[in-house]
């Protein structure tokens, strides 16, 4: 949860994906993103973005072919950190939605509490309860 004085994220990773619309749904119920909004037509999704319970989130959208597309990103490229509170829960919660679990939870050496995913588009996903240093 984010307090009232925290200002909305000003960075959002993106990525593309060949079937956007399944991806949403895996990656609200096996990870917990949060639906905010989806725009697009039939299969096709023009823009989604997701929310992170802790704060910040992603954008995506339908892979499109167009060779003049500014935003040709490839499906299954995109990797990520995200913080999480508990992570024994999620990876339990991950792993009974159908995640590709890379790495069972484990302890970093710096006292983070980790595990690695992949979701059914190729692109990874680690969860951990270290949130950076401070600036």
């Amino acid at each position: 949860m984010t307090d009232t004085k925290t200002p909305p994220p000003q960075v959002w990773p993106t990525l593309r994906a060949n079937d956007a619309r399944a991806l949403i749904r895996f990656l609200t119920e096996a990870f917990g993103f949060e639906e905010t909004v989806v725009h697009g037509e039939g299969e096709v999704v023009h823009h989604a973005q997701l929310g992170w319970p802790l704060g910040g989130g992603i954008m995506l959208g339908s892979v499109r072919d167009d060779p003049d597309d500014p935003w040709a990103l490839t499906p299954g490229t995109f990797g990520a950190y995200v913080v999480a509170d508990d992570i024994d829960a999620l990876h339990a919660r991950a792993a009974a939605a159908g995640a590709e679990i890379l790495r069972e939870p484990f302890t970093t050496d710096y006292g983070s509490r980790d595990f690695t995913a992949r979701d059914p588009e190729g692109n990874l996903w680690q969860f951990g309860t270290y949130r950076g240093e401070p600036r």
